[in-house]
């Protein structure tokens, strides 16, 4: 009972802090409103935490630390764990209120491995997983703003210089939807297959992935654009 109310409490800071790294530019460039953010936040992060955190909670569960090595002070590995959530808990809950962006998942890695530290000492770290985490750490942002670099040239040099960027920017509007879409298509069912009771090769995950993508591509072309063009002029016709 106290671990499920610890979490709540724990959920409750992940929700604070990590939901706004993840709305915060859309919220700030005006695409989204504060209260849709939440909605949007309230239903596709939970969404998203069961189909892909699976993978991350296994990992956070025995990854880090060698379980087995309280095989026999079970009462000890629980009262850690619990300790761990709360201070994950209490240190996101501190820098939401400072208004500092931080990692909701690093916070847990943190605090797991400090109470294994406190507990049996560093031969309950597993280091070697311990360095491909802190690696990921560097990868991803090095990797992300690489991508998001070259993304923002393509999108300037094509769409936002033009004398008219708005037909360009509805023509790329389909592959957008479509890249994003296969890449949460393609997540969903590699990371997540085992909580959806899937066991398919890789090849039919992205087949299956390109197909979802070309059916929103489609769905978008047909719909959001003609919607998205009215709405545009609308606009410039008002101004």
């Amino acid at each position: 009972i106290l671990g499920f109310i610890i979490a709540f409490i724990l959920a409750f800071s992940v929700g604070a802090n990590d939901v706004a790294n993840s709305f915060g530019t859309a919220v700030g460039s005006g695409v989204v409103t504060l209260r849709q953010a939440c909605i949007l936040a309230s239903v596709f992060e939970t969404t998203g935490s069961v189909l892909l955190g699976a993978k991350v909670g296994e990992t956070i569960r025995k990854g880090i630390i060698d379980v087995n090595l309280y095989n026999e002070t079970v009462e000890t590995l629980m009262a850690g764990e619990v300790s761990a959530m709360v201070g994950s808990a209490v240190w996101q809950l501190i820098a939401s209120f400072l208004r500092l962006p931080i990692s909701g998942t690093h916070c847990i890695v943190g605090s797991t491995i400090g109470f294994s530290l406190v507990a049996i000492g560093p031969k309950g770290v597993q280091w070697m997983e311990l360095v491909k985490i802190v690696a990921s750490w560097f990868i991803s942002p090095l990797v992300s703003g690489f991508m998001s670099g070259v993304l923002f040239i393509l999108i300037r040099m094509f769409i936002l210089t033009k004398e008219d960027p708005v037909p360009n920017g509805l023509r790329a509007l389909p592959v957008f939807y479509a890249a994003t879409i296969a890449i949460n298509v393609f997540s969903i069912m590699y990371t997540g297959a085992p909580v959806l009771g899937l066991s398919l090769p890789i090849w039919a995950i992205a087949l299956i992935s390109f197909g979802v993508a070309l059916l929103f591509a489609f769905f978008v072309w047909l719909f959001v654009c003609p919607w998205m063009k009215r709405k545009i002029a609308g606009r410039l016709e008002k101004e």
